[in-house]
């Protein structure tokens, strides 16, 4: 082999660092999306990778013979498997009953394939180079490619390509570059080299068609996947945001999790927003935290006496929807166009450490359901005592809080965090079809107990004052139980609401 090519191996060495963990990756965000708790799922990934990565290693040992060759079918193989597993795995979970095992045996396929490619290129190189060179440069130029990779997927290819188009890309560049090596080692395979660049043609092919289909093949998936039809479809760097209709209403999904419907969502968003509203004479200014939507600041603009509402969501392409998307826009009427409404993209808790202006009157808090560790977070102790300093000493706040039915545990659990985080609670809940039985935290600072709220602008559909007091009765099997305050530190939170809604699925 000519020393002039040995570049070549280290540009291979790049690529497997980088699409290597390019499949990683998809995989532990896909996993996180439709299987919840990324936490869980991101370790269980690694841990299954890397321990195929030590098979494959081992199993290196066994080819003797045509190194080159094994190499450039192993990275064809590579490419073909990875390039094809973020529609591999969005198809099994819309129409397959044992998406896991789908998930973690192609995780084991590619880090096996990935754990022959290392060792051979390093015996392929110690023909030329001296040994402890072959492994330092091996490694830095492995390791360069997983830090290009840990950079490149969240800051721009998930939010620019989409997960499918994503790995179909590194596919291709894992085939492409197999492909120029058929040329520029030509005379150390053995064998027919033109069979292997045909395979190489075909994959590439392959990975080409989907690359162009991928909006279809992702359509196809999530047709498995939601009843109605799909109007609307986004992969951002944080979510997959869905949109579907059926008749006149329609309902949105954030990583395959209901949001809301809009035959219902009033009924929702006025048991969020009312009763904090109504124990304030004359709020003014008013804090939303989550809420792109728009259907909470909707219901906060029914009172005459507000003129701020900052709006805080970490998703631009949230806010976004719920400023130009008509459907949205019309159901939140025109909210988000208010002048009053400022908008910020931020996430809440550094947003809340970062904020040195007026404190606020009234807070909402319209969170997604604590089913990570990133979302857990802003259920802590932690949390609401930083919102406590960015409030009037008085100023109530209301906090989504899951279903008291369905996850009774995680919901005492929010109460209890609130409570402990210095604020008087005064639970509640509210019948939403879509949803059940659904939770809220009426909290205030302050010496005295919390009023029960009685003032209601006009023009409601769901709340009265009859039916404002009713929900701050709970029956019996929805009651306060023993449970343990959200820290940061452990997230107690996640667990409980881990294991309640799996019972549910």
């Amino acid at each position: 082999m000519a020393f002039a090519r040995t570049p070549l191996f280290y540009l291979n060495v790049l690529v497997v660092g980088t699409c290597g963990l390019i499949y990683e990756l998809l995989a532990g965000t896909l996993a996180s999306y439709v299987l919840g708790d990324s936490v869980t799922q991101f370790s269980l990934i690694i841990g299954i990778y890397l321990s195929a990565m030590g098979v494959g290693a081992w199993l290196s040992g066994y080819i003797d013979t045509n190194l080159v060759r094994r190499f450039l079918d192993i990275e064809l193989a590579v490419g073909l498997v990875g390039g094809l597993s973020a529609p591999l795995f969005f198809l099994s979970f819309a129409y397959l009953t044992w998406f896991s095992i789908v998930l973690y045996g192609t995780v084991f396929v590619i880090g096996v394939l990935v754990g022959l490619e290392i060792p051979l290129l390093m015996r392929i190189l110690r023909e030329q180079i001296e040994f402890k060179d072959v492994v330092s440069r091996v490694l830095t130029f492995d390791y360069l490619g997983a830090l290009l990779a840990s950079l490149l997927f969240p800051i721009f290819l998930v939010p620019k390509l989409g997960l499918m188009r994503t790995g179909m890309l590194f596919g291709m560049i894992n085939v492409g570059v197999a492909f120029w090596g058929t040329f520029l080692f030509s005379d150390l395979i053995k064998g027919g080299v033109l069979y292997l660049r045909s395979r190489a043609v075909v994959v590439l092919i392959i990975l080409s068609v989907g690359f162009v289909k991928a909006d279809s093949l992702t359509s196809l998936a999530e047709e498995g996947m939601f009843d109605d039809a799909i109007v609307y479809a986004k992969t951002t760097r944080y979510q997959r945001i869905v949109m579907t209709r059926a008749g006149t209403g329609f309902k949105l999904f954030l990583s395959g999790n209901l949001q809301f419907s809009s035959a219902d969502e009033y009924r929702y968003h006025e048991a969020l927003v009312h009763p904090a509203m109504a124990t304030v004479t004359e709020p003014k200014r008013i804090l939303v935290l989550g809420g792109g939507d728009g259907l909470a600041v909707r219901e906060i603009l029914r009172h005459p006496s507000v003129e701020e509402v900052v709006l805080v969501d970490l998703d631009p392409a949230m806010t976004d929807l719920g400023h130009d998307l008509p459907s949205l826009v019309a159901l939140n009427k025109s909210s988000l166009h208010d002048s009053r409404v400022k908008t910020v993209t931020a996430d809440a808790m550094t947003w809340l450490a970062d904020y040195e202006g007026l404190p606020f009157d009234v807070a909402i808090v319209d969170f997604p359901d604590p089913n990570n560790f990133a979302l857990g977070k802003l259920y802590t102790r932690r949390f609401y005592k930083l919102l406590a300093s960015r409030i009037k000493p008085e100023a109530p706040i209301t906090v989504q809080s899951t279903s008291p039915l369905y996850a009774r545990v995680s919901y005492w659990c929010i109460v209890e965090t609130i409570k402990a985080s210095g604020f008087k609670v005064l639970p509640f809940q509210a019948t939403v079809p879509s949803f059940g039985v659904w939770g809220y935290v009426l909290a205030r600072r302050g010496p005295d107990e919390i009023p029960l709220p009685t003032r209601l602008p006009e023009g409601l559909r769901f709340l009265n004052s009859d039916s404002l007091s009713s929900l701050f009765k709970f029956p019996v099997d929805m009651g306060p139980v023993d449970v343990e305050i959200n820290r940061l530190n452990d997230q107690r939170l996640v667990r409980y609401y881990e294991d309640e809604w799996r019972r549910w699925q």
